[in-house]
């Protein structure tokens, strides 16, 4: 008999299926990837990216020695000078005492704060959240907005560069098959599955919080224009 065992990234990605594609299925994000935004309403965007990578960042760094979470803390992946670089040029150099972050994303930034400090599988919950997708749907994301936000020069835009990952898919499955290899038992395995789920929440409430900058009559639902 033959006893075939699911791996684990693909039980992460099938238990947060349904909850990345409400994210995904946002009026908002429609609305940027169509080009239907201005630029403020892009740069909000950027606004509230900065704060959750911010509290995302510093909890890599933290546990950057812990021996589950460490081997997923890259150099690579770190988005946050690439985010200031992205304000200081779409807002200017005072970027910092005109932007306001929106309670869905303090929301955000205080369950990063709470769990990753005492809960290495929950980082990666929210570390592979984040970071898979900035390197999937995210690269396809920042092609739109250099496209209809005039930002082809690349200032602007350098969130969705990863100079240091020229080849995306081979990084990716690399990290899927570190999610693999976590020795993790049921309940710790149960927890980073739920925080998965919980992250994809956040993210939803944030696209959600933005949804003002999208002019009436724009940002149809995916959903919707299926149906």
């Amino acid at each position: 008999m033959i006893v075939t065992t699911t791996p684990f990234s693909a039980r992460v990605r099938a238990a947060s299926a349904g909850a990345h594609e409400t994210a995904e299925s946002q009026r908002y994000v429609s609305a940027l990837l169509a080009g239907e935004l201005d630029l403020a309403g892009y740069a909000d965007l950027v606004v509230q990216h900065h704060a959750i990578y911010a509290a995302l960042e510093a909890a890599g760094d933290r546990l950057r020695d812990d021996p589950l979470a460490g081997p997923f803390v890259d150099a690579a992946l770190i988005r946050l000078p690439a985010l200031e670089a992205d304000l200081a040029h779409l807002v200017g150099p005072d970027w910092a005492d005109r932007t306001v972050r929106t309670p869905a994303t303090v929301a955000y930034v205080d369950r990063i704060r709470e769990v990753c400090a005492d809960s290495p599988e929950r980082f990666i919950a929210h570390h592979y959240t984040r970071y898979l997708g900035d390197l999937s749907g995210g690269l396809h994301i920042g092609r739109s907005v250099v496209r209809h936000y005039g930002l082809d020069d690349g200032a602007g835009v350098a969130f969705y560069r990863f100079d240091d990952i020229p080849r995306p898919k081979v990084y990716k499955d690399a990290y899927r098959a570190r999610l693999d290899a976590l020795p993790l038992d049921e309940a710790t395995a149960n927890a980073l599955l739920e925080e998965v789920l919980v992250a994809y929440q956040h993210n939803t409430d944030v696209f959600a919080a933005l949804a003002g900058h999208v002019p009436a009559g724009g940002g149809i639902d995916a959903t919707a224009a299926v149906a």
